[in-house]
């Protein structure tokens, strides 16, 4: 599947329920005790060489966007997720020049509202 703009990504790396312990949200008590918050990405972009060489310097690494999107998600409270996920997005199209779009969901498990939920998510989209 192509994200949206971009007609020449022909791949995708996923990484899938990336899990840290953070300070979002605009409840004080979101912002002193924390909560988890899962993250997914979709890494889109033209990995043939990669498939051809079998090497990884002609892909992206996602150990490293995985400590990437670590170090974002503890460097800074944010209020909203919606913010925390574009940070993100812009963050590794900035850092990884391989890649063309890239698609960033956030949830956040049994969020403080009255009621029964899951949990909410956000998702942001950016593309090159």
């Amino acid at each position: 599947m192509e994200p949206p703009g971009s007609a020449t990504a022909s791949h995708v790396i996923r990484i899938r329920n990336a899990v840290f312990y953070a300070y979002h949200g605009v409840m004080a008590d979101e912002q002193n005790l924390g909560g988890k918050f899962e993250i997914d990405v979709d890494l889109y972009g033209n990995f043939a060489e990669a498939a051809r060489t079998d090497s990884l310097k002609d892909t992206v690494d996602y150990e490293r966007v995985y400590g990437f999107i670590g170090a974002t998600v503890l460097a800074k409270k944010y209020y909203l997720l919606e913010a925390l996920s574009r940070m993100i997005a812009q963050g590794l199209l900035a850092e990884f020049p391989p890649l063309l779009a890239v698609t960033v969901r956030i949830r956040k498990p049994h969020p403080p509202v009255r009621g029964v939920v899951d949990h909410v998510e956000v998702e942001t989209s950016e593309h090159r």
